[in-house]
């Protein structure tokens, strides 16, 4: 242990917790880790519907998701958290309950969190696809249509798989956020990993030591996904001829020294 100026540290209390973690805070992790990729793959398919609905030339369609993106995106998630799974129930408008499947339970929070994770970030995905596929030059469509395809047909085959390379990198950095963001479920009595953590520190009384893992195992968790989200942007860029460009640039940039190194952090960003 260690102990400086009043300062206490329990080294083999951290160290243990960090490579040998309990069976609840494993369980934990688990849980933040499901809630976190279900809800965002949830929100991605919503947010691309509601992207067309913004799109559309229904004017009560586009009123309807300028309407739901202003609630989901100017309200805080905690509170959101707390109407879903306390506010509905206690109106007598639903109340959730524990679901089986096979031998899976899933828990009545469990549940109003994915919900609302779900719902929130839908209207953060909707508004990063419609403006990726603004991005995407409008000749695409035009030109699609041009051959016989229908707007529907048009949109799916051409302008989507177009607008994927624009949409990836936010997706990647709001999923970054989900994760952490799953913290949050702590306060509707989901056991994810924070809760967890905050039920092993009132047992030990460990603080600091407990909750700098949990920060540590946070801080892994995006750092595989950033990871993760390099190859996928790398695929995609390899896909649009992308990385060809870059590799041309640096070789430019090594040729010109010092200077070519500025021009091709300028240009590409690197």
């Amino acid at each position: 242990m260690l102990a400086t100026a009043g300062f206490h540290f329990d080294t083999h209390f951290f160290w243990n917790s960090l490579v040998h973690p309990s069976t609840a805070f494993l369980q934990g992790l688990e849980t933040t880790v499901y809630l976190a990729v279900i809800s965002q793959t949830l929100a991605t398919i919503i947010g691309l519907f509601l992207a067309l609905g913004r799109r559309s030339k229904f004017a009560p369609l586009r009123a309807f998701v300028w309407f739901y993106t202003w609630i989901w995106r100017g309200t805080p998630l905690l509170i959101q958290l707390v109407i879903v799974y306390d506010g509905l129930a206690a109106a007598g408008i639903y109340k959730f309950s524990n679901v089986t499947i096979a031998s899976f339970v899933i828990p009545s929070a469990v549940q109003a969190a994915i919900v609302t994770f779900t719902l929130n970030e839908a209207a953060y995905m909707s508004e990063i696809i419609r403006a990726s596929l603004n991005a995407v030059d409008p000749g695409q469509l035009e030109a699609a249509m041009s051959t016989g395809m229908t707007p529907g047909k048009a949109m799916r085959l051409v302008v989507v798989p177009q607008a994927v390379r624009f949409i990836v990198p936010p997706l990647g950095n709001d999923f970054n956020a989900m994760m952490k963001n799953t913290s949050l479920a702590s306060f509707i009595g989901v056991l994810e990993m924070f809760l967890v953590t905050q039920e092993i520190n009132s047992t030990t009384f460990n603080t600091f030591e407990i909750f700098a893992v949990a920060a540590i195992y946070y801080l892994a968790l995006t750092t595989v996904w950033g990871f993760i989200q390099s190859a996928i942007e790398r695929r995609i860029d390899r896909r649009w001829g992308i990385v060809r460009q870059r590799r041309r640039w640096l070789w430019w940039a090594l040729f010109w020294g010092r200077s070519g190194a500025l021009i091709l952090g300028s240009t590409c960003g690197l």
